[in-house]
C-alpha cells in the first residue's frame, strides 16, 4: 500500500476524453467537462473531483504527446502492450481503462491506497 497515488493521463491534445459520445448519461462520471468531450477538459475535471475526494493522497498529471513529446516509457509500453488511448496510468503502471471514467479510476486508485 502507498500513502499517495500518481494518476498520470496521457494522450493528444485535442483528442477525445473516450470513445463513447459525451451525452447526458455522463457514464463517466464526470460533470465539469459535460459536452466538451476533450482529453485536456476531462482531465481538468478529473483532477477537481480527484483532489476533493482523496486531498493530497493522489497527484495528476497530464502528458500530451502533441505538446510534451512522447516520453522514451511510453513509446516502449505502446510499441509493447498497444493500450488504448488516452492512457491511464496508475503510480506508473499502464492500466486498460482507455478513457477518463471517475469510478473506474477511483477503483485502480483503492487497490494503491
Amino acid at each position: 500500500m502507498k500513502s499517495r497515488v500518481l494518476i498520470e493521463i496521457a494522450g493528444m491534445k485535442n483528442s477525445e476524453c473516450s470513445p463513447f459520445p459525451c451525452d447526458e448519461n455522463r457514464t463517466c462520471g464526470l460533470t465539469g467537462c459535460y459536452l466538451k468531450g476533450k482529453l485536456v477538459d476531462a482531465y481538468e475535471d478529473l483532477s477537481i473531483v480527484l483532489k476533493r475526494i482523496y486531498g493530497d493522497k493522489v497527484e495528476t498529471k497530464l502528458t500530451l504527446f502533441d505538446k510534451d513529446g512522447m516520453p522514451d516509457h511510453i513509446r516502449a509500453i505502446i510499441e509493447k502492450e498497444h493500450p488504448p488511448i488516452p492512457m491511464v496510468f496508475v503510480n506508473g503502471r499502464v492500466t486498460r481503462i482507455g478513457r477518463i471514467a471517475l469510478d473506474r479510476i477511483k477503483a485502480e486508485i483503492e487497490k494503491e491506497l
